[in-house]
């Protein structure tokens, strides 16, 4: 039987963790990429690496390059990073980035001639960035098929899956609770401060910027403890 392969997109957040767990409830051979960009919260890493280890990944991919050197956002430079709600597309934007990673996750693809690439993009409870729509990803998918040797002399179609593309928060955090996916190895955060975790690397969340507000609603509204706040 051959083996089904895929490329999980794994920043080390709620959504690309809970999608690294589908993918290997469907029974896929999974391939871990992440990206060490220079990013203001590289603590996302750590958690990266202890998710990959835990659910088994075949390998575990970090690429690094430095869109410092670019910038343009709160995450990649110094601009202040908000901790109130913005009715725009906030700077923690980065520019291009899901452009970025999935090209590099689409080259790796085609080299282990895995069709699925899945990705944690979520257009319900987000920031409204957009390269997390539905509309980009079948966009990137039509490119995918486009652009590759592997595609254009048939042997295989490529298929961006976004599983969590529609759900809210909470549906999202019972789908990982459901598969035994543990929330205390995930990291959300775009502004860990200094202090010491339990049962967790060195920093805490500062529970005021974008992602730890979506966090939050999403863990209450779903009736689960989140493991990295204090009792």
């Amino acid at each position: 039987m051959k083996i089904k392969k895929s490329v999980v997109l794994l920043s080390g957040g709620l959504d690309s963790s809970t999608v690294f767990a589908i993918a290997k409830s469907e029974g896929y051979e999974v391939y871990a990429l992440s990206f060490d960009y220079n990013q203001r919260h590289r603590r996302e890493l750590e958690s990266a690496g202890m998710v990959a280890s835990a659910l088994g990944a075949k390998k575990h991919l970090v690429i690094r390059f430095d869109l410092r050197e670019i910038g343009g956002s709160a995450l990649t430079s110094d601009i202040e990073l908000p901790k109130t709600p913005s009715s725009s597309i906030p700077v923690t934007y980065v520019p291009a980035r899901n452009t970025i990673f999935l090209s590099f996750a689409l080259g790796w693809a085609e080299v282990l001639e895995a069709e699925d690439i899945f990705i944690g993009a979520n257009a319900i409870d987000y920031s409204g960035y957009p390269d997390c729509r539905p509309e980009y990803l079948r966009a990137f998918e039509e490119m995918a098929n486009l652009a590759t040797k592997i595609t254009v002399e048939g042997k295989i179609k490529f298929t961006i899956r976004a599983p969590l593309i529609s759900l809210k928060k909470s549906e999202i955090i019972r789908k990982g609770a459901q598969l035994g996916l543990d929330y205390s190895l995930t990291w959300s955060c775009y502004d860990p401060q200094p202090g010491p975790l339990q049962g967790s690397p060195a920093g805490i969340p500062c529970g005021r910027c974008d992602s730890c507000i979506f966090r939050a609603k999403g863990f209450r509204e779903a009736g689960i403890t989140d493991p990295l706040q204090k009792p």
